[in-house]
């Protein structure tokens, strides 16, 4: 009778640890540092009983310890599947895209608004924030992407700059950054950009202005962050003979060689605004 009843009560044990759990639908559930585990579990649906689970996880302790971190839980994740997740599985990957063209205070708000991101937003120079996806995990301090984008601006201008063309009339590889960074914002169509660069290097080299609405708005002098493309763009340029380009009306430009051809052009396109 009692080996039938410790045979009953391993039976139930077993079922208890290895059987399906009550979350009905899969979830990512955040562990706090520090919390209570599996309080926080049972809280969130995902275990039935915060005893057996304390209980399951004492007796699997040389497994390795529990972690914090956002992890995710499939539908009725069973508790054994529950502490292989908190002690192997890969936290949660979140991802924050910061498109290019963005100006510092434009990428500060993204940074604060970041779901599970903490901390400050540190500060940071125009142009010094590389526009990418950036992934990240629950917990993790903005200061941290904000150093990891610092790190892939310097790393995409220094292989931008190696790579640069010859006889281009910029002085650094800051100088690249500021023209790349005018490009940018001036074409928000990628097989653009090398033209547009094209044009500003050709006035650069004449010793003409720029001409440029980015550079009329950002008189100040600071400049935004221009992305890889951009990078590329002014520092392998398309050869070309324009001097000019204007609004074309579809988004995109259309390209002068001369003054009459662009103020032609110009007519056209306010012709097109009326």
């Amino acid at each position: 009778m009692l080996a039938a009843l410790a045979g009953g009560g391993a039976w139930w044990g077993w079922k208890a640890f290895t059987g399906p759990g009550p979350l009905a639908e899969a979830a990512n559930i955040v562990i706090p540092r520090g919390a209570n585990i599996a309080e926080t579990l049972l809280s969130k649906g995902a275990i039935a009983d915060a005893r057996i689970f304390s209980a399951a996880t004492l007796l699997t302790r040389d497994k390795g310890p529990l972690r914090a971190g956002e992890f995710a839980f499939p539908a009725q994740v069973s508790v054994q599947q529950a502490l292989d997740i908190l002690r192997n599985a890969r936290p949660v990957q979140r991802r924050l895209t910061i498109p290019e063209g963005l100006v510092v205070s434009q990428i500060r708000v993204l940074l604060e608004k970041a779901d599970g991101l903490t901390g400050e937003v540190p500060a940071f120079d125009e142009g010094g924030f590389l526009p990418e996806t950036y992934s990240y995990e629950w917990g993790d301090t903005r200061a941290s992407v904000v150093r990891r984008a610092q790190a892939a601006m310097e790393q995409a201008l220094a292989q931008a700059w190696a790579a640069r063309a010859p006889n281009l009339p910029l002085a650094s590889a800051r100088e690249a950054l500021v023209l790349a960074s005018i490009v940018e914002r001036e074409t928000g169509i990628p097989a653009e950009r090398p033209l547009v660069a094209g044009v500003f290097i050709n006035r650069l080299r004449r010793g003409m202005p720029l001409q440029s609405d980015p550079t009329v708005a950002y008189a100040a002098a600071p400049i935004a962050s221009p992305g890889r493309e951009a990078l590329k763009a002014v520092t392998q340029p398309e050869a070309t003979e324009f001097l000019y380009f204007v609004a074309d009306g579809t988004g995109g430009h259309a390209f002068g060689k001369t003054l009459d051809e662009h103020n032609r052009n110009v007519a056209r396109w306010r012709a097109l605004g009326r």
